[in-house]
């Protein structure tokens, strides 16, 4: 998503408390518009134990440019998933919690400090985060409330939660910013809200959530498809990654792939999904919905650098792997926190 000039976001909120305040990562966005060009930073989250730990969890920033781990951002407890402004100001991480104090909330990070600011209360047991195009606001996605609320970036204020289906777990906003679509765990769904008046379309069914419910989701950058991950894969030939044409609203052929798919990314130019399951990472060719060879051991959160040269995937043994979206080759694993599960890079 391109950033927009004049986007605020809440810097100016105050360090939550034992907050870790660090020199800018490597790669950190200039002070003006004339200075070099910025290197991305990937920012990954560690959850620190299972879901809905009591753990507190960490963010730990990479540099796309040397590929080295700056020092961890101690966030909320158990989160769960992370955004990126458009402006590469802000990553806002959320919380999960299961209940325990410090959960239930979304933590903003000032990239340029790497400080952790004060979280703002949403939904129970919120799992995901999206921001609009124009990053005015970001959409939590309540799994514990079957709501999603929405968060000014500019005010850090959330406004009326909208109501979805049942356990909400994922969350995706279409290129042009006017439709989210809410992956529902609980009601095998998909649910588009109408970012402009806040209001719930007409649900997608696209599995049985007793055996394979909906997860994760991405959309292609010309935002005529959404690919949603199907979560808890159950017996043979049970499905992967169902494409929806945001268009008509319908879901097409299950695309396979190995059992318990993870998440979803799609490239810049939008010929190619990466998404994870226990095989490993699997490219999938979105112009014929046909998946490659998966690269083995990589089953944990992806994201794709903005040059679509790079793929960050993680892997259960607490590490982050740089793959060549030109070979499909992994480089050298980076060391992060306990149990990966996001991750998001800077514009």
């Amino acid at each position: 998503m391109a950033a927009l000039a004049g986007v605020t976001c809440p810097l100016a909120l105050a360090p939550a408390a034992g907050a870790v305040t660090m020199l800018p990562a490597a790669g950190a966005a200039p002070t003006d518009a004339t200075g070099p060009a910025r290197v991305p930073t990937a920012y990954v989250v560690s959850n620190g134990g299972p879901p809905g730990t009591a753990r507190a969890g960490t963010v730990t920033p990479i540099s796309t440019a040397t590929n080295r781990p700056g020092q961890a951002i101690t966030v909320g407890k158990g989160p769960q998933s992370i955004a990126i402004t458009p402006n590469g100001k802000t990553a806002y991480v959320v919380n999960f919690g299961g209940g325990t104090v410090g959960g239930d909330t979304v933590t903003p990070i000032s990239t340029a400090t790497g400080t952790a600011l004060t979280p703002v209360r949403v939904g129970r047991w919120p799992d995901a985060i999206a921001i609009t195009p124009d990053g005015a606001t970001a959409y939590v996605a309540n799994g514990g409330s079957g709501t999603v609320t929405p968060i000014s970036t500019a005010t850090g204020k959330p406004s009326t939660a909208i109501k979805v289906g049942k356990d909400p777990a994922a969350i995706a906003i279409t290129p042009n910013g006017t439709t989210a679509y809410v992956s529902n765990e609980g009601s095998g769904t998909v649910t588009p809200i109408n970012t402009v008046t806040g209001k719930p379309g007409k649900t997608i069914t696209v599995s049985d959530p007793a055996s394979s419910p909906p997860g994760q989701i991405a959309i292609t950058p010309n935002g005529k498809t959404a690919y949603v991950v199907i979560t808890a894969i159950v017996g043979a030939g049970s499905v992967g990654v169902v494409p929806i044409q945001t268009a008509t609203g319908k879901p097409g052929k299950p695309i396979p792939l190995g059992f318990f798919p993870f998440r979803i990314a799609i490239t810049p130019n939008g010929k190619t999904a990466y998404a994870t399951s226990d095989s490993g990472l699997t490219p999938i060719n979105t112009a014929t919905n046909t998946p490659g060879k998966a690269i083995k051991g990589l089953n944990g959160p992806i994201a794709i650098t903005p040059d679509g040269t790079t793929v960050y995937a993680g892997s259960s043994n607490h590490t982050v792997t740089p793959v060549s979206t030109a070979t499909n080759k992994p480089g050298r694993a980076i060391t992060v926190g306990t149990d990966p599960v996001a991750i998001a890079i800077t514009p």
